[in-house]
């Protein structure tokens, strides 16, 4: 499978910066994830005041690439670069060896489960 992982630092970002970003997940980001071309999954993962990262698996090479390139080219004005404040200190294409839905299932969910 063909995966990206785009993260930005979250060292010395302003208070409630994370929690910004939640939100924007919640409200804009997940409904537009779900509606991509070409994507099987998205993930959104932080650690507060570390890193949040979003991890991404395409059906295809060329999905992947284009999506890629589209975040190099924008990445100064991508939503999480506006919320965070300085842009992206990664963006790599990966390989997904294998994915595996456990007994207790997979759901979909804008919001973190607690």
């Amino acid at each position: 499978m063909y995966g990206l992982t785009m993260r930005w630092s979250l060292a010395g970002a302003p208070s409630g910066t994370l929690e910004r970003l939640r939100e924007y997940v919640e409200d804009v980001s997940f409904a537009k994830f779900a509606g991509l071309e070409g994507l099987r999954f998205k993930s959104w993962r932080a650690r507060e005041d570390e890193w949040f990262e979003g991890t991404y698996v395409f059906v295809d090479a060329r999905s992947r690439e284009a999506f890629q390139q589209a975040m190099e080219d924008g990445r100064a004005d991508l939503p999480g670069t506006t919320i965070i404040g300085r842009e992206p200190e990664l963006i790599e294409a990966c390989e997904i060896v294998a994915v595996v839905r456990g007994p207790a299932g997979f759901r979909s969910s804008a919001s973190f489960e607690r």
